[in-house]
């Protein structure tokens, strides 16, 4: 195994936890879930739109010509708005509406580090300065991500520890990617794969975004607040996109 590959990996899959941080903030909950919800979907969306998708395109445009892709991607996009829509009926909503947010949220996250885990180390073990400028990305964006988590975890169930239990359990996803990566991937694993993975995390990260962190974030009452830290989160991405590409 290539050791600092995987170190990469591991500090970009950890940053997740500096998404906690607001659960030690002493201010009104309301405001913090408002607040934390929106950014997040913002982020959640922009990933989707300016990384993932457009990844995914490339990723198959190697083996396809541009229609096809086009038609792999929208095919695999709905598929993972379908996953996450099936997830999201099969959660019990009985221990409250944040709650099953903050467990959707955790199982995408999940599902996305790992894929990511993988692209890092890979980077990392054959070019470490692609691999060093992926993982300041990746943690940047972890960050939100981790706030998608906690916040709703821990004002659901008033426990921190549940709250940063479940942040961890994301954030390791992202080194099990890199063991994943390292074990058996390696090989075996080709742009299509890659391309559809892309486009599977965008369509559940899209569908959360749309139809959980939003619409609950606006169940608190303060649409300009939820519509200020929206644009936050997309403009936040965006940048992160351009400095660090």
């Amino acid at each position: 195994m290539n050791i600092t590959a995987f170190i990469l990996t591991t500090l970009a899959g950890l940053s997740t936890l500096l998404g906690t941080i607001p659960i030690f903030i002493k201010t009104k909950p309301n405001k913090i879930i408002t607040s934390a919800l929106s950014f997040a979907a913002g982020v959640m969306i922009t990933v989707s739109l300016i990384d993932l998708i457009p990844e995914g395109i490339n990723y198959i445009h190697n083996t396809f010509k541009i229609i096809p892709t086009i038609l792999i991607i929208l095919i695999f996009i709905v598929l993972g708005i379908i996953i996450s829509m099936t997830i999201d009926r099969y959660i019990s909503n009985r221990e409250g509406e944040l709650y099953k947010v903050g467990i959707i949220s955790m199982l995408a996250i999940i599902l996305h580090n790992i894929p990511e885990g993988i692209a890092t180390y890979l980077s990392g073990e054959f070019n470490f300065k692609l691999g060093q400028s992926l993982t300041i990305a990746i943690a940047l964006h972890n960050i939100p991500e981790g706030i998608s988590i906690a916040v709703p975890i821990y004002y659901s169930k008033k426990s921190r520890g549940k709250a940063l239990l479940y942040t961890l359990f994301s954030a390791l996803s992202e080194p099990l990617g890199a063991l994943l990566a390292y074990l058996f991937l390696s090989k075996i694993i080709n742009n299509n794969i890659m391309g559809i993975l892309m486009s599977l995390i965008a369509g559940i990260m899209i569908q959360i975004s749309l139809y959980e962190l939003i619409p609950t974030s606006l169940k608190y009452k303060n649409k300009k607040r939820t519509i200020t830290y929206l644009i936050i989160g997309i403009l936040f991405m965006i940048i992160n996109h351009f400095i660090l590409k």
